[in-house]
């Protein structure tokens, strides 16, 4: 950096010698200190209303590890703390790595910026738990919570911490009402795991288990094929808001056109999910037509089945067709 300042000041009584020559010429001495003065104007002027350090290669140098991520941002925001995503991504970044009451603390900064935007609501509850010495969601969090049901009463993040924030409160009997509307809006896959832990809230609370769902008609698909799924916590954090995540099967060695997709909105992981022949694309190849079969998992923040730079995935796994086939897949790589 010192040589370019070199040039930038060379440069600088350059110019400044040649706009002023009408005046240096008949009066040398004057218009020498009239340069030089001005020069050393500019370069005051630059130091207190410009950004010297963007001259620092060191500044420009994209950061290598996930701590150096962090000095960087956090002093782009100590320059402009207005940046809502940006304290948003340094909570994200913290809980990252473990400091957890400094990702709390940004959240905050966050959510002061922007308090009405639900799924950052839901987010920085999420960090007071978490930062909280015995993981429990405190009022402040509850308040946040119910504030986010109160403008996205479709939320299903904010209304499963929330119930979890009511039952370790031993609120069970609200606990487990404000968990049954997830009933109707989650996967299928998802619906056992989330209806036992409502009726064991319901237990607590001295009430009768909710009845049992009508048996369904199942048309006797050839193959089934249970997958768990899971999410590597380093990504957790980084889960969009609202993202989808896309079940895959394939032929293997195959066309890239999978032959059966579910898409799924779960409110956590791990998960479970069971492709059918219900779930095949097209009607001239099935799942039961394959012998064997190549499955991946995909998170998609935009909801769209194509994949997409910043998407999280897993690797493939290639399975059996069975009528019980299982399989487990580990979301944990980012989509380049």
């Amino acid at each position: 950096m010192t040589a370019f300042l070199i040039a930038s000041a060379v440069l600088v009584v350059g110019i400044l010698a040649w706009v002023l020559r009408p005046l240096w010429r008949p009066r040398p001495l004057t218009g020498a200190c009239v340069v030089v003065g001005l020069a050393l104007a500019t370069a005051l002027l630059y130091g207190l209303v410009g950004t010297p350090r963007a001259l620092d290669p060191a500044q420009l140098r994209a950061p290598e590890t996930l701590a150096e991520a962090i000095v960087q941002l956090r002093a782009e925001l100590d320059r402009d703390p207005g940046q809502i995503e940006g304290w948003r991504l340094l909570g994200r970044a913290y809980a990252a790595e473990g400091r957890l009451v400094e990702s709390r603390d940004a959240f905050a900064r966050a959510v002061a910026l922007a308090p009405d935007e639900p799924g950052l609501l839901a987010e920085a509850a999420e960090a007071r738990a978490q930062a909280h010495p015995q993981h429990r969601f405190d009022a402040e969090a509850v308040a946040m919570l119910r504030h986010t049901l109160e403008i996205d009463p479709a939320n299903q993040r904010a209304r499963w911490f929330l119930g979890i924030a009511l039952r370790q409160a031993g609120e069970a009997a609200e606990a487990a009402r404000t968990w049954e509307p997830l009933l109707a809006a989650i996967d299928p896959g998802t619906v056992a795991s989330v209806r036992e832990q409502i009726n064991l809230a319901r237990a607590e609370a001295g009430l009768e288990p909710l009845a049992a769902p009508e048996p369904q008609d199942e048309a006797a698909s050839p193959v089934a094929i249970t997958i768990a799924i899971s999410l590597e916590p380093s990504l957790a954090m980084q889960y969009p808001d609202g993202a989808s995540v896309f079940v895959i099967a394939r032929q293997p060695d195959g066309p890239p056109m999978p032959v059966a997709v579910r898409k799924l909105q779960p409110t956590g992981f791990p998960l479970t999910v069971t492709l059918t022949d219900a779930d095949s694309l097209m009607p001239t190849m099935k799942l039961s037509q394959l012998e064997r079969v190549e499955l991946a998992a995909r998170v998609s923040a935009s909801g769209d089945a194509i994949p997409a730079p910043g998407d999280f995935e897993s690797a493939p796994v290639v399975v059996d067709t069975a009528a019980d086939a299982a399989a487990a897949l580990t979301i944990d790589r980012v989509v380049e």
